[in-house]
C-alpha cells in the first residue's frame, strides 16, 4: 500500500512540474489532442488525473500489451469511464464490450455466428445503392456538407438494415447515438441528453427484439435470436446489449471515418486527388493518423508498475489508441500523413480478444463511401472555417465538413 500511494503520489508532483494537464473533458483537448498525447508519451507515459480519478497509457507498447492482457486489464466496467455508465451495470448496454472471458468469449462466438464475414460481404451492394442515392442528392450543387449530406447518413442507413430498423426511424436513432458520445464542456459524465438517449434507445431495441420473437424476419436481429452453440442461445438481454453497441458504435465508427478521412487527403496532401487511386491505403492510413476511437477505458485488477510509476488495483485505466498510433517508437514521421505507410501495427480498432467486430463492415462502408465519392468528384476543398469537430474525450472525427468540389463531366 505504502508503495502505491508513494508512486501515485510521485506521478501528481511530476505531472504539475511538468505544466500539462489531460483531461477527458477540455474542448481544446479533444479539438487537438495530439500536443498533449506527446508530452504523455515523453514526458508521462503512465499518467495520473486526481480529478476525474483516472490513469492513462500513451506509448504504443504498453497500450497494445494492455489491449491483449484481459487478466489485468478488464472490462468488466465497461470502457467508458463516466459514472452513469462505468461499473458492474456496464453489461447491460455495452454487452461483450463489457466482459471479459469466459463470458465474453460465449457472447462473442454467438454473436460471430450471426454477424459473419460473409453477412457483411454480401451488404456490398446495397451499400453501394445507398451512397448512391445520398450521393445523388448531396452533390447536385457545387458544395455539400460531407457529414451532413453523406458521411452521417450511409452508416445508419447500412447498420439500420442490418439489423431492421424501418428507415422512418432512422434519423431519431442517429440523432439519440449522437448525443451518448458527445459530451458538455467540463462535465465528467455522459450528459442528461446522453443519458436519456441510452434509455430510449434501449427501450427501442427491446420493442424489435419482441417483434422478432413474435416473427422473424432476414435481419440481423433475427439471426442473433437463431444463433445458438448447441443448446446455447442469446438471452433476450444478452441480445438487446449486442444490437445497441452494434448502433451505437458501429454507426460512429464509419461515420467518423469517413470524414476523417476525407479531411486528411485535403489537408496533408498537396492535391487530395493523389488518394483517389488508393483507396485502400487512405483508409488504413487515416485509421492510424486519426483514429476515429481515441481511447477505450480498463479496470487495473492488480497494482502494477511501469516506467518507474505504480498504479494501485482497481484503478481505472485509460487506453489512449490515438496516441499510441502516433507513437514514434512505433511509426517513423508519425504526423506525417504517408499512404506508403507501413499501418499494420496500428490499433485503431483495438488488439487481442477485443479486437471490434464491427471493424470489416466499417472498412466496407468507408471504401464504398469514397469509391462512390471519387467516381463523380475530381477536387474538393474544404471550408475550414466551417468545419466543426466532434467534442467527446472517446472518438475523433467532424459534425461538418462543408466541401467545394469540382465534378467529373460525362
Amino acid at each position: 500500500m505504502l508503495k502505491a500511494l508513494l508512486g501515485i503520489h510521485g506521478q501528481v508532483v511530476r505531472s504539475a512540474q511538468m505544466g500539462f494537464r489531460y483531461s477527458l473533458y477540455d474542448y481544446r483537448i479533444q479539438q487537438d489532442p495530439y500536443p498533449v498525447y506527446a508530452r504523455l508519451r515523453d514526458e508521462a507515459p503512465v499518467y495520473r488525473n486526481e480529478d476525474e480519478d483516472f490513469w492513462s497509457l500513451s506509448r504504443h507498447e504498453d497500450v497494445t500489451a494492455a489491449f491483449r492482457d484481459f487478466r489485468r486489464f478488464s472490462n468488466a466496467n465497461g470502457i467508458l469511464l463516466e459514472p452513469s455508465v462505468w461499473g458492474p451495470h456496464a453489461r447491460t448496454h455495452a454487452s461483450f464490450l463489457a466482459m471479459d472471458p469466459p463470458e465474453h468469449t460465449r457472447i462473442r462466438g454467438l454473436v460471430s455466428k450471426a454477424f459473419t464475414p460473409r453477412r457483411v460481404a454480401e451488404l456490398e451492394p446495397r451499400v453501394r445503392d445507398i451512397a448512391r442515392g445520398h450521393l445523388d442528392r448531396a452533390l447536385d450543387g457545387d458544395e455539400f456538407d460531407l457529414v451532413e449530406d453523406f458521411a452521417a447518413l450511409l452508416p445508419m442507413d447500412v447498420i439500420s438494415e442490418l439489423v431492421g430498423v424501418p428507415a422512418a426511424d432512422r434519423a431519431e436513432l442517429r440523432r439519440l447515438a449522437d448525443a451518448i458520445v458527445r459530451h458538455q464542456e467540463g462535465v465528467q459524465d455522459l450528459s442528461s441528453a446522453g443519458r436519456q438517449a441510452v434509455r430510449t434507445l434501449m427501450g427501442y431495441f427491446q420493442g424489435l427484439i419482441e417483434e422478432r420473437r413474435r416473427e422473424r424476419r432476414n435481419d440481423l436481429v433475427s439471426a442473433l435470436l437463431d444463433a445458438a452453440e448447441g443448446d446455447d442461445r442469446l438471452t433476450e438481454g444478452e441480445a438487446l446489449g449486442v444490437i445497441f453497441i452494434l448502433i451505437a458504435a458501429g454507426n460512429e465508427t464509419a461515420t467518423n471515418l469517413i470524414s476523417n478521412a476525407w479531411h486528411c487527403a485535403w489537408w496533408h496532401l498537396e492535391r487530395p486527388s493523389v488518394a483517389f487511386d488508393r483507396i485502400g491505403d487512405w483508409i488504413e492510413e487515416t485509421l492510424r493518423l486519426e483514429s476515429p476511437a481515441q481511447a477505450n477505458g480498463r479496470t487495473a485488477t492488480e497494482e502494477f508498475t511501469l516506467h518507474g510509476v505504480t498504479v494501485p488495483a482497481g484503478a481505472r485505466t485509460l487506453l489512449v489508441i490515438g496516441s499510441a498510433n502516433r507513437d514514434p517508437r512505433a511509426f517513423g514521421d508519425p504526423d506525417r500523413f504517408d499512404l506508403d505507410r507501413d499501418t499494420t501495427a496500428k490499433i485503431s480498432f483495438g488488439s487481442g480478444r477485443h479486437y471490434c467486430i464491427g471493424a470489416h463492415l466499417a472498412r466496407l462502408e468507408t471504401r464504398v463511401a469514397l469509391e462512390e465519392l471519387t467516381a463523380r468528384v475530381s477536387d474538393y476543398t474544404i471550408d475550414e472555417s466551417g468545419a466543426r469537430r466532434i467534442n467527446s474525450p472517446y472518438v475523433r472525427g467532424f459534425a461538418c465538413l462543408p466541401t467545394a468540389i469540382t465534378s467529373k463531366r460525362g
